[in-house]
């Protein structure tokens, strides 16, 4: 994306629309002040390729070290191959830049170092495997084999490492902050509004919305501006330094939404169109042809055996060696709630399983002995009975039962480690739709109840993209579209993914 500020007239400048809010306007402010305005592409791209250029780097020099044999042939010198290897490194940026390592944080919103996991892998392997054979024909290096594993497997940790600390830091810029306009103000367009505040690390600055016909907002989307039909679309684009636009459905006519894309896209900015059926639509779609004509294809709705087997090999494999290793934390919480508050270890709470079977939670205890009996007192204090959230989930924010050690506990989810013996067990997995107890499992009827194809899991897109702050009927149906869009890589990602959002503090609920 350019780095050329957009071209507005003084006078547009003077006459900003006054119903925007103080964060855009300090935003807009910042920009103009800058003497060249970069955005998030620009920043992120070199960030991303300093990351690569220090992990190799460093791979290479600890390869080096470590694997520097004694039967190492004395006709090249250290310092030689050190030169050939730097002069080799814009060679891995091109080959990075063929595999897409650079370009899709300016284009998607959630795009994360897990994401980069499969195509780090790829370049390493490529890159190495060429390097060693470049270099064992010239003879411009003594790459042994044993070197050519350790900086293969060095790179991979290097690299991952390094772009998880350049978006960390380029996130903390204003330039990846992108100003952004949904296209649609009803019931779509307000659900994407909601979800984008819901996540901050996304660097999205939601403006407004743009609409002829716009429905009345809920209380929490009343400070959002609407900034006019789509006739002022263009303009807006312009005066408010916008990046990107979500088309989120519109009463428009499809020719007049056509229209509009695509003079949106003389104005270099990024635009994304929320999907018809999105809530059927899952990561892992393809997309065939018919004579040109783009076809989205779903996957089947069901598991085939053979998936089914290889999901349960990996939960019984990482659930084991997990339970071997927490072995130590299990007994040291288990004496500090004994010390804390009276009361079992653990909480057993019958929840709904995979095809309609209840089973036994297992969790440490992180309330009070007699929480159940005192559910009644606090049920006015609900975070989700309000104007525009969904009573059927029960969460209570600084909940009083909750203990002093069970505040630590849930705030890291360490309460939720002893569900490995319910994966052993087989009544749950490591990743999968979220574990509803019997009263909120009645809510989920007709199509809903495919989220029951797979096991409950300990963690899933419910705990990653929000946890308890994403409202019931949501959360089916992000469970429906995990059970119907199933992969094993993705299963791998959220497991990545769920370790920092364990990290990060959260409210006890």
């Amino acid at each position: 994306m350019s780095t050329v500020e957009p071209t507005v007239s003084p006078k547009a400048r003077r006459e900003l629309p006054v119903t925007i809010d103080q964060r855009t306007r300090q935003i807009l402010e910042r920009r103009r002040a800058a003497a060249r305005p970069i955005r998030r592409g620009w920043l992120v791209r070199r960030a991303l390729a300093a990351a690569d250029l220090v992990g190799l780097t460093v791979a290479f020099l600890a390869a080096s070290v470590i694997f520097d044999m004694p039967a190492r042939s004395d006709t090249v010198k250290p310092e030689i191959e050190l030169l050939f290897f730097l002069l080799s490194l814009p060679a891995w940026v091109v080959v990075a830049k063929l595999y897409g390592l650079y370009d899709l944080d300016e284009e998607r919103t959630d795009h994360s170092t897990t994401d980069d996991l499969v195509p780090v892998l790829h370049l390493v392997t490529v890159g190495s495997w060429l390097f060693y054979g470049f270099t064992s024909v010239t003879r411009t290096a003594d790459t042994g084999l044993a070197r050519l594993l350790g900086f293969w497997l060095f790179a991979i940790v290097a690299i991952t490492a390094g772009r998880a600390v350049a978006r960390t830091l380029a996130r903390r810029n204003l330039a990846y902050v992108q100003n952004t306009i949904i296209v649609g103000a009803g019931e779509v367009g307000q659900l994407v509004a909601k979800k984008l505040r819901q996540h901050p690390e996304y660097g999205l600055n939601l403006v407004g919305f743009v609409d002829d016909r716009p429905r009345d907002r809920p209380a929490s989307l009343d400070d959002l501006a609407l900034l006019g039909g789509l006739e002022q679309l263009p303009e807006m684009v312009q005066i408010l330094d916008v990046e990107r636009v979500i088309v989120a459905f519109s009463n428009d006519s499809h020719e007049e939404m056509l229209d509009l894309i695509r003079s949106l896209k003389d104005l270099d900015i990024q635009i994304d169109l929320v999907p018809r059926f999105f809530e059927v639509i899952g990561t892992n779609i393809g997309i065939h042809t018919a004579e040109g004509l783009p076809l989205i294809g779903l996957p089947a709705l069901r598991l085939s055996h053979s998936s089914v087997l290889l999901k349960r090999a990996m939960d019984l494999s990482l659930s084991v060696l997990g339970l071997l290793v927490l072995a130590p934390v299990f007994a040291a919480v288990a004496i500090w709630i004994k010390l804390d508050s009276r009361g079992p270890v653990f909480f057993r709470q019958l929840r709904m399983g995979c095809g309609d079977r209840t089973f036994e939670i297992l969790k440490f205890r992180t309330m009070t002995a007699d929480a159940d009996e005192r559910k009644h007192e606090y049920a006015a204090l609900n975070k989700h009975d309000c104007d525009d959230g969904d009573p059927r989930m029960f969460k209570i924010p600084n909940d009083p039962r909750v203990t002093r050690v069970g505040e630590w506990l849930r705030r890291f989810s360490i309460d939720e480690l002893p569900q490995l013996v319910n994966v052993v067990r087989g009544e749950m997995s490591l990743v999968g739709p979220r574990p509803l107890i019997l009263e909120e499992d009645q809510h989920v009827v007709d199509w809903r109840r495919n989220r029951l194809n797979l096991k409950p899991g300990i963690t899933g897109l419910w705990q990653v993209l929000g946890r308890d702050d994403i409202p019931f009927e949501e959360m089916v149906r992000l469970d429906y579209v995990y059970v119907t869009t199933w992969s094993m890589l993705n299963d791998l990602k959220l497991i990545l993914r769920t370790l920092p959002a364990m990290c990060r503090a959260r409210v006890s609920y």
